[in-house]
């Protein structure tokens, strides 16, 4: 990407890769470790309560860096997003929604130009017909989807790291692309497989053999 990384005083977008709770949990994990890398305190902005607080704490959010606000529809709720982006004192701005007009979003970009906080506006449907709104042009600077993927199988019984599908549909000045991670440590990092790093057991097998 331009910059090498998303880019402060910019609006971003991420979206799950479905319309199921699982997708939409990786999307605000996924968010809430790019906040986590922020520095100051982050405004998140909800229009139903069923944020799980320690959920962020695990990907590198800590809760006492969170404020949680709660409108009462998304009209208010992009009021808020823009009043926090417009403040000056936010590392990020999140906010939850499943409409984004572009005239909402314009405002929010110049906001957060204004101002050099990010923001973040989450998508979220209840229902699969409020999906088709993703394709619509808005001011964002990047859009992601972000789908669940099968955790790598561990040697003993357990849950590995939550691994994902994060595709970047849309960058300004930049290319399409699309990254199969493992999800934010409790410092905000994503790291790649690393079968993807280092190759398949078996290919690492080969290459000691090979070494002899």
């Amino acid at each position: 990407m331009p910059g090498g990384g998303l880019t402060l005083g910019s609006l971003h977008e991420v979206a799950g890769g479905g319309n199921g709770a699982i997708d939409g949990a990786a999307a605000a994990l996924f968010s809430a470790g790019i906040a986590a890398r922020s520095k100051g305190k982050v405004l998140w902005c909800v229009t139903r309560p069923d944020l799980f607080a320690p959920a962020l704490a695990q990907v590198g959010l800590a809760p006492s860096r969170v404020i949680y606000v709660e409108a009462g529809d998304e009209k208010a709720l992009l009021s808020c997003m823009e009043e926090g982006l417009r403040h000056g004192g936010l590392g990020a701005v999140v906010g939850e929604l499943a409409r984004l007009p572009m005239t909402a979003s314009r405002r929010l970009q110049l906001a957060a130009e204004g101002s050099g906080a990010m923001g973040i506006a989450i998508r979220r449907w209840r229902r699969q017909a409020e999906a088709s709104d993703f394709g619509q042009p808005t001011a964002s600077v990047t859009r992601w989807r972000v789908s669940v993927l099968p955790s790598a199988p561990l040697p003993v019984p357990g849950v590995g790291r939550a691994r994902w599908l994060v595709e970047l549909i849309r960058c300004r000045a930049g290319e399409s692309a699309d990254f199969e991670v493992e999800a934010p440590d409790a410092k905000g990092r994503i790291a790649l497989p690393s079968e993807l790093v280092h190759g398949s057991p078996e290919t690492q097998a080969r290459r000691r053999v090979a070494a002899g």
